[in-house]
């Protein structure tokens, strides 16, 4: 039986545009208000990433830190790291290789 994501881990998974944005933003609101310290998104299957789901992170990001919490990305694949470096988002994001990485950063 394959494991569950931890309640504070949103795993996303091909392409992240404007037809999936909208339902991302949604379930990233929830987890957001149960008001956790750290909330972790798996890139690790995630394809591609236009603006619109760079602008549902950036918003979450945002909204977790003005509760107290941290927002970190895991497992950037090579194919999606160079669109947030090209937007300067790798120096705004916390991005570590893995899930477990990121959970276990203080």
């Amino acid at each position: 039986m394959p494991l569950r994501d931890p309640p504070n881990v949103l795993s996303l998974k091909g392409e992240i545009d404007l037809h999936v944005s909208p339902s991302i933003a949604s379930s990233l609101a929830a987890m957001i208000e149960e008001k956790p310290a750290r909330l972790v998104v798996d890139m690790s299957d995630v394809t591609y990433i236009d603006s619109s789901g760079l602008a549902v992170l950036i918003e979450a990001m945002q909204n977790i830190e003005a509760k107290g919490g941290k927002f970190m990305l895991a497992g950037l694949q090579p194919n999606v790291r160079p669109i947030f470096e090209i937007a300067r988002l790798d120096q705004v994001f916390m991005i570590y290789p893995d899930v477990d990485l990121a959970l276990a950063a203080t």
